[in-house]
């Protein structure tokens, strides 16, 4: 159990902000510290990261503010000075919004013994607050992101990406990709950071367990707005990938199966089609978020399944016609999936925390 920093960029004040940050200071884990960088020294944040050290004086908390302008990205702004004041060889990064249990930290260590290991990930379960749009959300480890990326482990053998909810490498790899530096104007930092540590031929390994993801109680505007970023972002970074995802929808397939079979005038042909894609991609989901990943409350929210490959597919047609993306209260325009200002704004800083996730396809 090497010691450990833990860095944590933030910006604004996150829904249940001093739970997710507590559960860091809770771990059962001998040497570790957690450290904090905010670009401005009037983020709303920091007076909750005070709380936390006045709460928790056992633990080495640390605060850096006014963070330097190295690239377009705020968040790898903030990584970059973080990884340069960390006191430990070991970096865990994770985003404002993510929940962990005790044992945390031994999960993200543990891996870390085959001299192989270049990087860990994870998964992550939900936990919402209950609303239309958070519940979408919540549904989208199960029915996209860890599906997609265990397809893709089993296609190229390997892992060659990571997930920003945790994100674990040393100083000496972080070194040999030329440090967070390099990344400071990509978009989606954490999937950058597991390619080049795997084309570097060092492995990218998930945590046997999954961290929590709690999602704040959000308008569907919000939820469409934040779905529609990652889709211009994937289509930006992987052109062809994007067209590729047409195949993947298996909802519009399914209808135009039914469609098909009420034309030739058998009607038991199109529901096969609309049983068979609801049977599968029901199971998938639940095999996925309720065996796999344990999320016990995730019956609540099955109803939705077809609901959210409905709305997937309209923002998978959306992102052909935009090119903007509003993150943190910023706007960017994106080439080859790097971010680039479109003005300098005092934007005001958003209550909830959009992590910057892979995109697989």
């Amino acid at each position: 159990m090497p010691p450990a920093s833990i860095l944590k960029p933030v910006r604004g004040l996150d829904h249940e902000a001093y739970e997710n940050f507590a559960s860091f200071c809770r771990l059962d884990y001998p040497v570790y510290e957690v450290v904090f960088a905010v670009s401005a020294a009037s983020d709303p944040v920091i007076p909750i990261i005070e709380k936390l050290r006045a709460e928790f004086p056992a633990i080495s908390i640390r605060l850096i503010t006014n963070v330097p302008h190295v690239g377009a990205s705020d968040k790898v702004n903030n990584l970059c000075q973080l990884a340069q004041t960390a006191k430990y060889d070991l970096l865990v990064m994770s985003d404002s919004d993510v929940r962990v249990e005790a044992d945390y930290l031994k999960q993200v260590t543990a891996p870390f013994a085959d001299q192989e290991v270049g990087a860990i990930t994870a998964f992550y379960k939900s936990q919402t607050s209950g609303s239309l749009a958070s519940n979408l959300d919540a549904l989208g480890m199960y029915m996209d992101s860890a599906p997609a990326a265990l397809v893709a482990k089993k296609v190229e053998g390997r892992l060659a990406f990571a997930f920003g909810w945790t994100m674990a490498t040393s100083k000496k790899h972080l070194a040999e990709i030329g440090g967070w530096e390099a990344m400071v104007n990509h978009h989606s930092e954490d999937f950058e950071l597991g390619k080049r540590i795997a084309m570097c031929g060092h492995q990218v390994v998930l945590m046997a367990k999954p961290v929590s993801m709690v999602f704040a109680k959000e308008n569907f505007a919000e939820y469409f707005q934040r779905e529609l970023r990652w889709s211009i972002a994937l289509k930006s970074a992987r052109p062809s990938g994007y067209w590729g995802l047409l195949f993947t929808h298996g909802l519009p397939w399914a209808l135009v199966g039914a469609a098909s079979g009420l034309l030739i005038g058998s009607p038991q042909l199109a529901a096969s089609y609309l049983i068979a894609y609801l049977f599968l991609r029901v199971a998938m989901t639940w095999l996925t978020g309720r065996w796999g990943l344990g999320d016990r409350e995730l019956y609540k929210i099955m109803w939705l399944v077809p609901v959210r490959d409905a709305i997937s597919f309209i923002v998978w047609l959306a992102g052909f016609f935009h090119e903007k993306v509003i993150w943190r209260g910023l706007e960017y325009r994106l080439h080859k999936g790097q971010l680039i200002p479109i003005l300098s704004t005092n934007a005001v800083l958003p209550a909830r925390h959009e992590s910057i996730s892979p995109v697989v396809g």
